[in-house]
């Protein structure tokens, strides 16, 4: 399974991925707006939405791009690891 994450801190993003690793998930993190972000999320699974870490463009951009690729979405306000967990037991 593929998983696009949005939003987290910076500190946590190798945290992130560890955990994907461990649910058998290839992840691609975005912690900070890149330019290019719309390119950038591609054709995932699930994308993930940490709400109380990223910006209402890095948001509008990532819920726009669900709908138009069919991804399903989820969000969460903490961006901690035990909520990642949680989120991909849901989806696993």
């Amino acid at each position: 399974m593929s998983v696009v994450i949005i939003g987290g801190h910076e500190r946590m993003e190798a945290h992130y991925r560890e955990i994907c690793k461990k649910y058998n998930c290839r992840a691609k993190i975005f912690t900070k707006m890149p330019v290019n972000l719309k390119e950038q999320i591609g054709n995932a699974d699930l994308m993930i939405l940490f709400t109380s870490t990223a910006s209402h463009k890095m948001v509008n951009c990532a819920v726009s791009e669900s709908e138009r690729n069919n991804i399903a979405i989820t969000r969460s306000h903490s961006s901690s690891a035990s909520a990642l967990k949680g989120i991909l037991e849901q989806y696993s």
